[in-house]
């Protein structure tokens, strides 16, 4: 029995918001080394990154619902902060070849972009459920703002070792739950869009948290607060431009 042809365009359309995120990568790969100065602004780069777009979450769930907004916020805040503090008590698995604190955080990296692509999956699915052309429309902006998203997490895996492609896949890795949300989203739509904005704060409060515990104080141990502060402004100015163009 094969699927309904709606069924697989939202699924075609929430796989290349998937794929989308793995270009981010794309750059390291005419890029071999980078010193220690460089991943200072790479992580604050990141950061801002991450912000802006948990923000951006924020945002479309408060045109949803403020309290399940904020209650979700804070879910993921108490998700990542109990999820760091029981993995920060065992030995993580090891990622490629990272062991010990840098496996902690390329595990903490990826498990809260995939926790942002949960929510996401799920907008992709209750947007198609408003009409073929508002769900393409959605898809294809989420495809290209998971661009930079991508990016953020290959600014956090490349300089621990793992490679451009190994970097690009763990990104498409971390956007897989986009296809296998949004059809069921679609499918049962009455029942996954009062979700919507729980999962967008929890998304959120899991990535602000990440930004502010993990990525800024790698930066400022290796760049000065006010370089910091520099690159993670214009990521933020940059990425709220991006997502304004492409809106």
């Amino acid at each position: 029995m094969t699927a309904p042809p709606d069924v697989l365009l939202v699924f075609s359309y929430a796989l290349l918001t998937a794929l989308a995120t793995g270009l981010g990568a794309l750059p390291f790969l005419l890029i071999r080394t980078l010193s220690p100065r460089v991943l200072g602004f790479g992580n604050a780069l990141a950061a801002g990154l991450m912000l802006t777009a948990s923000f951006n979450l924020v945002y479309e769930g408060l045109e949803y619902s403020m309290p399940l907004t904020v209650l979700g916020i804070l879910a993921g805040l108490g998700f990542i902060v109990l999820s760091r503090r029981w993995l920060a008590h065992r030995d993580p698995p090891g990622v490629e070849n990272l062991q010990g604190a840098d496996a902690l955080q390329a595990l903490l990296i990826v498990g809260v972009m995939t926790l942002h692509s949960f929510a996401e999956g799920i907008g992709v699915g209750v947007a198609f459920g408003g009409g073929q052309d508002f769900g393409t429309f959605i898809s294809l902006a989420i495809a290209v703002h998971n661009i930079p998203e991508g990016l953020a997490i290959a600014l956090v895996l490349i300089p621990k070792g793992v490679s451009a492609l190994r970097a690009g896949l763990w990104s498409v890795v971390s956007s897989l739950p986009q296809p296998l949300m949004a059809v069921p989203a679609f499918v049962f739509v009455a029942l996954f869009a009062p979700l919507l904005p729980f999962g967008l704060g929890l998304a959120a409060g899991a990535m602000i948290w990440m930004a502010f515990s993990e990525l800024l104080p790698e930066a400022l141990a290796e760049v000065s607060h006010e370089g910091a502060a520099v690159t993670v402004t214009v990521a933020v100015a940059a990425m709220t431009a991006f997502q304004v163009l492409i809106g």
